[in-house]
């Protein structure tokens, strides 16, 4: 299956390379372009979609659209910008934009809206995406041993956000999970931002509590500096004591249906994808969540 290739057009450079990479991450092909008279020119290399900054130089985004328009009248555009107002929103949609989002954009969400702008104009609009569509390949996650530390799970998420560092219009939130691989390189578990508010918990607020009256410890007022003491006491333990297990998976070939089923039964946030015994992807709720919104936005 041959990638959605986008052209990104955008007057600020560090925010054409920062969202370029990130989409790449998601499986999209990018084209990019400092402007609009650039941006007519990239048309000639076929992009599926175009996302396009309304702020720019000497042809702003709106002159822009309606260039595109003239020749490309099918193309799908979504318009993107810091300086959103609801003006400029009704002008683009009147103008044939396919969407418009305010800037700072939740990466997810700009990476759905690219995918609901292709399916719009594409014959299998009608179609249900594939499983291997909707997941976050592995290669995106970070991963580390199980006999690592969460301090050590800490600092290798953070030098992966590090990598792509948002600018203050893109809010590249990522994947804020880790995964734990064990001796074979197998998935074993996984290391959330849930799994570290749970080990924060000093031990005797999930003990049973006392028959009698409350006791002093577990009055709130005698919390005060707990949070961040606990903070550093969980940095040494190994990733084993606190991570979730292993996520419940899938076949590459099961469909969307299969995954919510899977997601409800077992009560679980994410599945692990399969393809001959070898993990692939995983599919969070926010996946679903979106492939969802977007049917609801199509029909």
């Amino acid at each position: 299956m041959s990638k959605i290739r986008i052209l990104m057009v955008d007057d600020e450079e560090r925010f054409r390379t920062v969202t370029a990479t990130i989409l790449g991450r998601k499986g999209f092909e990018t084209l990019v372009a400092e402007n609009g008279e650039q941006a007519l020119e990239k048309l000639k290399e076929s992009p599926d979609v175009v996302v396009l900054d309304v702020r720019m130089g000497t042809m702003d985004g709106h002159k822009t659209l309606r260039e595109i328009k003239k020749t490309h009248p099918h193309l799908p555009v979504i318009m993107l910008t810091g300086h959103g107002a609801m003006p400029s929103a009704e002008q683009a949609l009147e103008e044939g934009a396919f969407d418009y989002l305010a800037k700072p954009c939740d990466i997810d969400l700009l990476a759905a809206k690219i995918q609901s702008a292709v399916r719009s104009g594409s014959p299998r609009s009608k179609e249900e995406k594939s499983v291997r569509e909707v997941m976050v390949p592995v290669e995106n996650y970070t991963s580390i041993p199980v006999d690592c530390t969460v301090r050590d799970a800490i600092e290798a998420l953070e030098r992966e956000r590090n990598e792509f560092v948002a600018t203050d219009r893109l809010m590249a939130i990522g994947h804020s999970s880790v995964l734990v691989s064990g001796k074979s390189g197998e998935l074993v578990g996984i290391i959330s931002p849930r799994n570290l508010i749970q080990a924060i918990r000093p031990a005797y607020l999930t003990a049973p509590k006392p028959s009698m009256a409350e006791t002093l410890q577990y009055s709130t007022m005698f919390w005060k500096g707990l949070f961040n003491s606990r903070a550093r006491e969980i940095m040494s333990l190994s990733v084993s004591e606190i991570m979730s297990e292993r996520p419940p998976h899938v076949d590459v070939s099961a469909n969307l249906m299969e995954v919510a089923e899977r997601m409800t039964c077992d009560r679980c946030r994410r599945v692990a994808v399969m393809e001959e015994g070898k993990l692939i992807g995983i599919i969070r709720e926010q996946d679903l969540f979106y492939e969802i919104a977007a049917i609801i936005s199509n029909s």
